[in-house]
């Protein structure tokens, strides 16, 4: 039997039993199993405390996934801690803590994700999006268009969660998996996990709130959690008590709410803080707020286009015309997103600047293309112009700086883009708004 075989007989058993808890599931981790995990482990990242690489991990795969498979099963695994590091924030802002666990830790989560997934797929919202097979942001952006056009627009809810995977209350996280999976050896790994804690500067810091940071199981850990804080909520609770038609669009930790009365809006505002403080969260208020966005000509709407907006997933949501006049929601790369983008692009160029420029186009291309891929949306031209503007400005700016005989004015500049040609924006992801 095939590993998607099993797992689809685990969704069949989890729709069959959907009010009890799966007491059997690590009799399907076997070596098939963890070759699967292991070729579905990303295989590129840093390494991790013990400072093993994938390729290093594979000379000896069969013989390492024996061993990881006996450690699981018997308990004697022991869960390393994360290695924490720090990336580039945005200008002004501290850097970001990310976490890197090994390589075998990885490789055996996504094995135990791999296990629950069938389970909890039956079960999460539609109205979430974030880190959930053949689902994306850009769906939960097309989500988003369609409620806001249906509604004619709406007064909109944009809720920020403070430090939202630090702050998981891990017993009720545990409680809450324990309503439907009961395995002892799952069960045991994912208390591991939650312990591991996290290596900085040679000290092992063992945090008591939180999930697994930089981890593969962590993600479904944190939709298990808000499905039942907020999904359910929302849609169980908030929804039959609303004046008016109400949606609710998540990405991750990321979500917003739209209400057709603005009176549903204020009540829900009121609400949301109490409802999250029994999962041991918190909004941050600064960042909290309700955004008039009904939609220009409509009953209560504004006559022009300069009226709120708001962020989600990146881009800036604004109403405008469309290219046949009608009024339609647009978007456009967030200002900070953008800012953010092409920092990160001058960084690259000033520590790579001496490297060969053949290889400077290639990463840049790639980078670029990597942008427009996400960013390359309806409408959205002007801001990947710009950012296609400034990363060719960038480029000169550090080829420039190489040193005298090496200086590189705009003119010569211009005849090597003529060689290296950088790749042009594209669109592509077509959105509603552009159809008649």
């Amino acid at each position: 039997m095939t590993v998607s075989t099993k797992q689809q007989r685990i969704a069949e058993i989890a729709r069959t039993h959907r009010q009890e808890a799966l007491n059997t599931l690590a009799h399907h981790l076997d070596h098939e199993w963890l070759e699967e995990a292991f070729r579905r482990t990303r295989k590129s990242g840093a390494p991790g405390v013990d400072g093993q690489t994938a390729a290093e991990y594979e000379e000896n795969l069969s013989e390492n996934l024996d061993s990881l498979l006996g450690r699981a099963k018997s308990g004697s695994y022991q869960a390393p801690p994360v290695k924490r590091a720090y990336i580039p924030k945005g200008e002004g802002k501290e850097p970001r803590a990310i976490g890197i666990p090994t390589f075998e830790d990885k490789l055996l989560q996504r094995a135990v994700v791999m296990l629950l997934e069938p389970i909890y797929e039956g079960e999460f919202s539609d109205a979430s999006y974030g880190f959930r097979p053949n689902r994306s942001a850009h769906q939960a952006l097309e989500a988003l268009w369609k409620k806001a056009m249906e509604l004619g627009g709406c007064w909109l809810v944009e809720v920020d969660v403070r430090k939202y995977f630090d702050t998981i209350d891990r017993r009720h996280l545990r409680k809450l998996l324990r309503q439907r999976v009961r395995d002892g050896v799952i069960d045991r790994l994912i208390g591991k996990w939650l312990k591991a804690g996290v290596w900085e500067d040679g000290t092992r810091h063992r945090p008591e709130e939180g999930t697994p940071q930089g981890g593969v199981v962590s993600p479904l850990l944190a939709n298990i959690y808000l499905h039942e804080a907020l999904d359910q909520w929302f849609e169980e609770e908030v929804k039959p008590r609303m004046k008016g038609r109400a949606f609710l669009i998540r990405y991750a930790d990321d979500f917003v709410m739209g209400f057709e009365v603005e009176e549903d809006a204020h009540r829900v505002m009121e609400a949301l803080p109490r409802r999250l403080e029994r999962f041991g969260l918190a909004i941050q208020e600064a960042k909290t707020r309700k955004v008039d966005f009904r939609g220009p000509g409509r009953p209560g709407g504004k006559a022009d286009d300069r009226r709120d907006s708001f962020d989600f997933l990146g881009f800036t949501h604004h109403w405008g015309k469309s290219r046949k006049g009608r009024w339609v929601v647009r978007r456009k790369t967030a200002r900070d997103r953008l800012r953010r983008s092409l920092q990160a692009i001058a960084r690259w160029c000033r520590a790579h600047r001496h490297d060969p420029v053949r290889g400077q186009h290639a990463d840049l291309t790639a980078k670029m293309r990597g942008h427009y891929s996400y960013y390359g949306v309806t409408f959205n031209s002007r801001a990947l112009a710009r950012y296609a503007y400034q990363v060719r400005r960038l480029w000169q700016k550090w080829l420039h700086r190489r040193g005298h005989k090496k200086a590189m004015p705009w003119d010569r500049f211009q005849r090597l883009l003529e060689r290296y040609p950088l790749p042009q924006p594209r669109i592509y992801h077509s959105v509603p708004a552009a159809k008649p």
